[in-house]
This record gives structure tokens, sequence and C-alpha cells, in this order.
């Protein structure tokens, strides 16, 4: 018996990996948070499944579920938003798991902020503007921020920055951010990206707190900042045709021909 963790993906039932889907089809069991994964990714589980979402469970109560299907010599699908790397409580289930001597593996998934990204048909990294994306958030009644991480000392970087589970704080976020990137940043708050409804709120440091106010937007929501997000910059050296590597390696001049 084996328990599966497996990334579903930011919302659209077609954004999980095949992987993820073969593990669904192959489980009795299907534990999922019912508040961020969409009815049809559910759609993979066999018939007669045992299927439970856990979005109003307790810690313990998720084992106990597991637990039994162990007992029962059952394989459990247990599945979680976007990716697992990342805000995804993964962690702790692992540890009561390795506890009672209950085997687990993991399956990657499609993270939001790369939907995100996806969406707006725009790369984070853009060459002479940003070369590094930070993944953060900002501190919640779930659990505070440790040392070292305020989003203040994030932004000094000048990075494109990935703020999950903040939209609640957005406030707190522009005035963090103003000082480092200046009001004319963009900022674009992406709500519920790859769902049915999905909204994506573009402006700037200055004007996206309002807009996202008036788009009445308080929960399930991605805030991204940062130069980058304006879509202008350098061309990467990549594809310069003086770029040359092991895949693509300099001609040498024919016998003859011109050295230069």
């Amino acid at each position: 018996m084996t328990v599966h963790f497996i990334g579903a993906g930011p919302g659209a039932a077609d954004l999980i990996t095949v992987r993820g889907q073969r593990l669904i089809r192959a489980c009795p069991v299907c534990l999922y948070a019912g508040s961020l994964v969409p009815e049809g990714v559910l759609a993979h589980a066999p018939a007669g499944a045992r299927i439970v979402d856990t979005s109003e469970l307790h810690l313990d109560e998720i084992i106990a579920e597991i637990a039994a299907a162990h007992a029962a010599g059952q394989d459990v699908a247990r599945l979680h938003s976007g990716d697992l790397s990342v805000w995804s409580a993964m962690a702790e289930q692992m540890r009561r798991l390795d506890a009672l001597g209950i085997a687990y593996d993991v399956t990657p998934g499609v993270p939001s902020f790369a939907a995100a990204a996806a969406a707006l048909q725009t790369e984070l990294t853009v060459p002479e503007i940003a070369q590094t994306v930070i993944l953060t958030r900002t501190a919640t009644r779930s659990s505070p921020m440790p040392a070292g991480e305020a989003l203040d000392r994030l932004a000094a970087t000048g990075a494109t920055l990935a703020i999950h589970l903040s939209i609640a704080n957005l406030a707190r976020v522009v005035r963090s951010l103003l000082p480092h990137y200046g009001a004319a940043c963009p900022a674009v708050v992406a709500y519920r990206v790859s769902w049915p409804d999905e909204r994506l709120i573009r402006g700037t440091l200055s004007t996206i707190r309002d807009t996202a106010k008036q788009a009445g937007l308080t929960r399930t929501a991605l805030i991204l900042v940062g130069p980058a997000l304006a879509g202008e910059g350098a061309d990467s050296r990549l594809y310069a045709p003086d770029h040359h590597h092991v895949m693509r390696p300099r001609i040498p001049p024919a016998p003859g021909g011109d050295p230069g």
C-alpha cells in the first residue's frame, strides 16, 4: 500500500501530469482539498472509489483516513492544489506516515505562479531586467514568517516576486514594495488561474490595491510584482548568431578563408 501525494495543478482539470492521472485512476481511495482541487480532477478516480474532501478535516482525521486505507491494503491518491513543494502541508503528513510505517511517494504538479505567467503570456525572467523569481508569502494566522524573510528585505533584490496567500494583506504588500520598486512598477493579481472564473487584474504598485479591491478579490489570488512583467528588455544570448555552445559549436573557417 502506498500514499501517492499528487500535485493537482492550479485548477483546470487538464493541467495535471499524465503520471498524476494514472495514479488517481489506480487508487481506490482519493483524499483531496475540496476548496482548491476542482471536481474535474476527481473524474479520473475509478468507479466506486472512496472520495474524501479534507477541507473540513484536521490533520489527525486525515491521517486516520489514510491509516484505514492502509489497514485495508488500499492505495491512496492524496491530492493537493498546485505543486507539493510549496505551502502544501505535505511534510507534516509525511512525518505522521513515517511514524506509522506507511509508504508514500510524490508526483509534482503545475504551480500557480507558472500557470499565472502562462495566462499572462509573459516570462518572469528577462535579460538585464530580472533573472530571479522569489516565491514568498506574508504572515497570516496560519503561520508567521521566519526572521530574515520580511517582504521589504526580499524586495531589495529587485527580483520578480510571486507573493502567495497574501491578497488580504495587499495594502501591506504595496507599502513594503513601493520604496524598492517604485509606484510605476507593474503588478498583477491573478485570481483562480485556469479556473472558469479566472481573472487577471493588471496595474502598477500605485493602482493595484484599489483595482483589486473594486474587483472584490479577497482570497485564492496570487500577487506578481516586478519590472519583468512589463515585457520589455534585451534579447537573451541563447539564440544570438555569435553565441556558441556544445549543441551549436563554432564552425572553423574553410582553409584559405577569412579567419575573422
